[in-house]
């Protein structure tokens, strides 16, 4: 393990994967190894190669970069990283082996390789350690280099797509002891209006999901001044939910770039020692729970959105989860036009058991089956499941928790 973290090291940023996967291949003789890295639409994997231009390489090009999609087909690759195991598959010319190269629930992506012979679990258990490993290598070389992010964008992105992308968290999946979220943003290439973020304390989980009025450029920025002044508001130690909605509201309103601009935005203020949540929506659709089976509406306190009215003053409520608790929060693309026609209740239920990795891309995957193959506004989601148990440490095999893990696809 040393001489991998060595040879990455000692690698270029853009080299560092490959400097890993070939001291991997070498050490257990393997016929090829590759890393796949998630697309950003969360339904496809991506095989990143060096391929000169007079060489042999299809697929999207960037000089001699080379990306090829492939999307989700409910095959093996798609299986592995639902269920977070590694998979071993026969093949004519030997043994193939993807393993999720996960870092806290987050799924980077997929190792694959091919072996002449089948693999010992001695050898299973290496491949998934080192693909933990090959997890931390993309987060820290990803910092000074764009090929990743290249790689991962199937579909060309407007400005307001790359504003919104700035504003968003550095992994949109999260496991704790206390607690797993992950948060999804639909479409994730244009629009701009839409965000979703979180930060967590040694004791207290911050979160927000806003929406800022309008489309496109200007969206995007009125978005940039709310989340902006969240997490300055945090970060200055203003742990209160009303005293960051105070200050959020008079920033949109005293600097947006378009007069009258406004934000809607659920708060929340997660206490990880009780299960106390405390929330705060100003303007915006209500979240919703999922306890024992049933799904309702939270009411909280009516505020106008930030930077309607400012100086108008704001009030937040709370509720206590329990163990086995969802809480999911919304913006209104997932109700407007025909995403509306989705039964919202139903759907929740229907996929309660999934991880919220991929309860958030199954609802969205949902609410495009009812509206068609584009949403007319941004969608996005925040899922939120509470298990307790703060103090404890948490429960995991080369990055992810398998008991929290989605069950094995449908055959």
């Amino acid at each position: 393990m040393t001489q991998m973290l060595d040879a990455a090291e000692n690698a270029s940023p853009v080299d560092a994967v490959e400097a890993v996967t070939r001291e991997l291949g070498a050490a257990l003789g393997a016929r090829s190894v590759s890393f796949l890295i998630a697309d950003l639409s969360g339904r496809a994997l991506v095989r990143l190669a060096h391929v000169p231009l007079d060489g042999a390489g299809d697929g999207r090009r960037d000089g001699d970069e080379v990306a090829t999609v492939m999307p989700f087909d409910n095959g093996p690759a798609e299986q592995a990283l639902r269920s977070q195991t590694v998979g071993v598959i026969a093949q004519p010319d030997g043994w193939m082996v993807l393993a999720p190269v996960t870092d806290r629930g987050e799924a980077i992506g997929l190792l694959e390789m091919v072996l002449p012979d089948e693999p010992a679990p001695a050898t299973l258990q290496e491949i998934a350690r080192t693909a933990h490993v090959l997890a931390f290598v993309v987060i820290a070389n990803r910092r000074y280099t764009d090929l990743f992010e290249w790689g991962q964008r199937t579909t060309p992105f407007t400005l307001s797509g790359e504003i919104q992308r700035r504003l968003l968290p550095a992994s949109f999946t999260c496991e704790s002891s206390a607690f797993t979220l992950s948060g999804w943003l639909e479409p994730a290439a244009s629009v701009g209006g839409d965000t979703f973020d979180y930060s967590l304390a040694r004791d207290v989980l911050h979160f927000s999901v806003t929406d800022a009025m309008g489309h496109g450029v200007a969206s995007a920025l009125t978005a940039t001044l709310g989340v902006g002044s969240l997490r300055n508001s945090r970060r200055r130690g203003a742990v209160g939910l009303v005293g960051q909605a105070d200050a959020a509201d008079a920033e949109v309103a005293e600097h947006a770039a378009v007069p009258g601009s406004y934000i809607t935005a659920i708060l929340g203020r997660l206490d990880l020692r009780t299960g106390v949540c405390a929330l705060l929506n100003a303007g915006h659709v209500p979240p919703l729970l999922v306890r024992d089976g049933d799904v309702r509406t939270l009411p909280l306190p009516a505020n106008f959105p930030l930077g309607m009215f400012a100086g108008a003053g704001y009030r937040d409520g709370e509720i206590t989860l329990r163990p086995g608790d969802r809480l999911v929060v919304l913006t209104d693309g997932m109700r407007e036009r025909n995403a509306a026609k989705l039964d919202l209740p139903n759907m929740l239920r229907s996929i309660a058991d999934l991880h919220p990795r991929e309860a958030a891309r199954a609802l969205a995957d949902a609410a495009l089956e009812v509206s068609g193959p584009t949403l007319a506004d941004d969608a996005t989601l925040f899922i939120l499941d509470w298990h307790g148990g703060h103090s404890e440490e948490r429960r995991s095999s080369a990055g992810a928790d398998q008991a929290r893990a989605s069950g094995p696809l449908p055959d």
